[in-house]
């Protein structure tokens, strides 16, 4: 059968790539022609019980074939039970079978899935970019490469940490306002304890609700309208990004924009949130863009760093970059390093390590400069966002601890497993109940309402008064305690959340009654678990530390009230151990977490062991329950990430079992004209190129390469014919691509072929002539390796004559 009447039965529905940055549409699931993934068609097949697939029976008024369309070469002549294209295990079967040659898995979550793309982490070593690299060669340039890229990374990391000072320092200012004028509306509304009536309260409460409601308003009308990817830490997407799926909008200035106002009304707003999440998201961002020597947002090419322009190197450097943003909001260079390595990348190496390192440094020495000059500090001492202070006395431990330290692990693994179970299902309430964009902003104000109505009720019926000399705020507010008496319950809410989580480590014991940490902790773990998923620029790492501490701190109060001998119990030292394991609990980091305390705080190494015992436990039993926070907002929002290892579900299997077929694949002299009415009539991202091939049997060609849907637009509207060859052959080279980098025209914008029906396309010099291929009979965790490893989007299968025999995508991992 020739492949025009094999493309009859491809999806006639536009390309999503109208949008460069919108994802394909997968066409012709049903035909198993699934070549990137994407949104899948809508049927409902009957499952084999075998192996879980169907063969979908064709007919005149099924998605295969429609009887009202004209077929895509002019001929409609295939009647309705012919196979299409091919067969996933041999190009020899008998095309004139009756009953479908192909096999489809069933995928039940198809239907809801969104349209993701992957990203072309391979580099396509084609004839044009092997005659760069031998022309650079002669040039030596790849030294001057490499010190282009060093001076890449570290001018992420100024540009990260300048970013960072900027929101810190604008945070600080208004946050200090705000709550200086709070303390003196308490003071002046408020009448002192021996007064008779206390109701002048509701001024200032109806003065923090409009401090509140302002900018948490406008930060989600932001947001929701204006760049919803914003919403959140940021850390998900930026994972997914760089495990190699495209993520639309995450790396562009807009974003980066609505991002920083969105963290500074959030935090000053009064949110259960913090800002150093989202520094991550900044970070990358400016490394995406700083790499690319050109803004399309600005329609602007400062035409430096062309070389750099594809995704593979794009990808080192957005996690450059987010190292640097974690090294900013912590002060914690090795920590940032180890964040990225073990939270975000997919894939590293040696020399990348020591550019993130070295991005990592600059950025923390960067802030530390100019956050020391700004508070007028001439030792520079002032090294992160998230400033912990450092412990007066050194801190020890003795080893009949441990067992207690193994047991606040496993406290922390619980309350961050029910967390993360609880926030999950809010979210998923809020995406089935609140789909309005003006509800989602309506519902960020509700929660900072109930926060300071919650705050104002702990202040106004718990009596916790302690003697001014110790008060860990710079406004202590006395309210109806007495003169030389400060409010304890005021003190934890009337700054922000890193301060809270500040004094709760150095306070010095019997600073707070037991009754305010125990309200304060269900009242801020209710919060702050109603908070995370709001359209709203927020981080989760702070209100986690801040709900660990407050219940570490607790636990120690406890314990020495029940044994008042146990001078062990220093509240400071739990209050970190809490802080650690409620952490471990929620995100499930060990090393870069362990290492980023102790960076903040400044403990010894020695007790890093404590730590590490701590954060393990938690780990092991949050993990029994369900994953990480970050791993499951990836997985809510179906987003195809590729684990460290495939799934139990795929061992055992071959790539025949779990291979994408028929296959469209491209002579490697085809017709422009063919091509251009498959790129208008199929969405898929990538095409085997073939030759042998015996009239328009393309797909029982002999694979020589594969060609991507983005060079072969590139070619169309370049005119890059072979009739005028003598044209436009001086002037080609791999910067023809890379000029266009990263927002592929569509489809759309290529002219129709009037008057070059005729012209050819020759594909030699284009495609990548040596993809990375397997054969049917190779076992599925041996290829989840080499496609995870190597960073693939397409991996051919190929039968023992090298013909096509199906493809596989990162989709075809997936299981459902």
């Amino acid at each position: 059968m020739d492949d025009r009447k094999a493309l009859i039965a491809l999806n006639d529905e536009l390309s999503a790539d109208e949008d460069p940055i919108l994802l394909p549409r997968e066409a012709g699931q049903a035909s198993k022609a699934v070549q990137d993934f994407g949104r899948y068609q809508s049927e409902e097949p009957s499952t084999s019980a075998a192996a879980g697939r169907v063969a979908p029976h064709i007919s005149g008024n099924n998605h295969f074939l429609d009887d009202d369309q004209p077929p895509l070469l002019g001929d409609n002549s295939l009647p309705p039970n012919v196979p299409i294209n091919g067969s996933a295990g041999s190009s020899n079967r008998n095309i004139n079978s009756s009953e479908p040659i192909f096999h489809l898995r069933s995928r039940t979550a198809a239907a809801s899935t969104p349209n993701y793309e992957s990203l072309d982490y391979e580099v396509c070593e084609n004839t044009l970019f092997q005659d760069e690299q031998r022309k650079r060669l002669t040039e030596r340039f790849s030294l001057r490469k490499d010190i282009i890229r060093w001076i890449i990374f570290i001018q992420i990391g100024i540009i990260t940490a300048l970013i960072a000072c900027t929101i810190d320092i604008i945070i600080e200012e208004l946050s200090e306002r705000k709550y200086t004028f709070l303390y003196n509306s308490v003071k002046k509304n408020v009448p002192l304890s021996d007064a008779a009536d206390g109701s002048d309260l509701l001024i200032p409460y109806l003065y923090w609700l409009l401090f509140s409601i302002l900018p948490v308003a406008f930060g989600a009308a932001m947001v929701t309208y204006i760049e919803p990817i914003t919403a959140g830490s940021g850390i998900p997407q930026v994972k997914s990004y760089l495990n190699g799926v495209k993520i639309p909008r995450i790396v562009r200035i807009k974003t980066l924009a609505v991002k920083a106002i969105g963290v500074i009304t959030s935090v000053v707003g009064g949110l259960a949130g913090g800002k150093e999440g989202p520094m991550i998201h900044a970070g990358a961002v400016v490394a995406a863009g700083i790499s690319q020597g050109k803004s399309t947002t600005f329609v602007k090419d400062f035409r430096i760093f062309k070389a750099f322009r594809d995704d593979h190197e794009k990808r080192d450097f957005v996690l450059g970059g987010g190292a640097a943003g974690v090294s900013a909001a912590f002060g914690a260079p090795i920590g940032g390093m180890l964040f990225s390595l073990e939270e975000a990348a997919s894939f590293w190496n040696q020399n990348l390590i020591w550019r993130t390192l070295v991005a990592s440094i600059i950025s923390v020495f960067t802030l530390n400069i100019v956050l020391s000059a700004y508070h007028g500090l001439n030792d520079f001492t002032f090294t992160g966002l998230f400033n912990l202070g450092k412990f007066d006395t050194p801190l020890k431990f003795d080893y009949f601890e441990l067992p207690i330290f193994m047991l606040l692990g496993v406290t922390g693994g619980l309350l961050g497993a029910a967390w993360n179970s609880l926030n999950t299902k809010i979210n998923k309430f809020r995406k089935r109940f609140i789909p309005w964009k003006i509800g989602k902003v309506i519902e960020a104000v509700v929660v900072a309402m109930m926060g300071v109505t919650l705050a104002c009720l702990m202040i106004y019926f718990i009596n916790d008064c302690r003697p001014l000399g110790n008060d860990p705020t710079n406004n202590p507010v006395q309210l109806f305690c007495e003169d030389n008496e400060y409010n304890a319950v005021a003190a934890l809410w009337f700054q922000t959340p890193e301060a809270t989580v500040r004094s709760l480590f150095h306070d010095p014991p019997g600073s707070h009654k037991i009754l305010t940490l125990a309200l304060f902790t269900v009242v801020y773990y209710v919060l702050s678990c109603a908070t995370f998923g709001l359209n709203v620029s927020l981080g989760v790492f702070i209100p986690t530390a801040l709900v660990g501490a407050a219940w570490g701190r607790l636990l120690a109060m406890l314990t020495y009230y029940a044994f008042p001998q146990a001078e062990f119990l220093h509240p400071g030292k739990y209050a970190l151990i809490g802080a650690a394991a409620n952490l471990g609990g929620v995100l499930r980091m060990t090393i870069s977490l362990s290492v980023i305390l102790m960076e903040t705080t400044g403990v010894e190494t020695s007790f890093f062991f404590p730590l590490i015992i701590a954060l393990i436990s938690a780990k092991w039993v949050g993990d029994y329950f369900n994953e990480g926070i970050y791993d499951t907002q990836i997985q809510v929002n179906h987003v195809p990430m590729l684990t460290w290892e495939p799934l139990p579900q795929y061992k055992g299997l071959t790539a025949r079992e779990i291979l994408s077929s028929p296959v469209v694949c491209i002579k490697l002299r085809d017709s422009a004209h063919y091509i251009y009415q498959m790129l208008k009539k199929c969405d898929h991202n990538g095409f085997p190129v073939v030759d042998d091939v015996s009239g328009d049997r393309r797909s029982e060609g002999r694979v020589c390469g594969i060609i991507l849907r983005s060079q072969l637009i590139v070619i169309l509207l370049k005119s890059l014919y072979v009739e005028n060859k003598r044209f436009w052959l001086p002037e080609t080279s791999i910067q023809t691509f890379r000029d266009v980098y990263p927002r592929y025209p569509s489809i759309k914008s290529v002219r129709k072929l009037d008057n070059k029906i005729n012209y050819t396309v020759d594909l030699s010099m284009f495609m990548n002539p040596s993809p990375i291929r397997v054969n049917p009979h190779d076992s599925v965790p041996r290829i989840f390796q080499i496609f995870r490893a190597l960073g693939l989007r397409h991996l051919l299968v190929i039968n023992n004559e090298n013909r096509i025999a199906g493809i596989i995508t990162r989709r075809d991992f997936i299981y459902k």
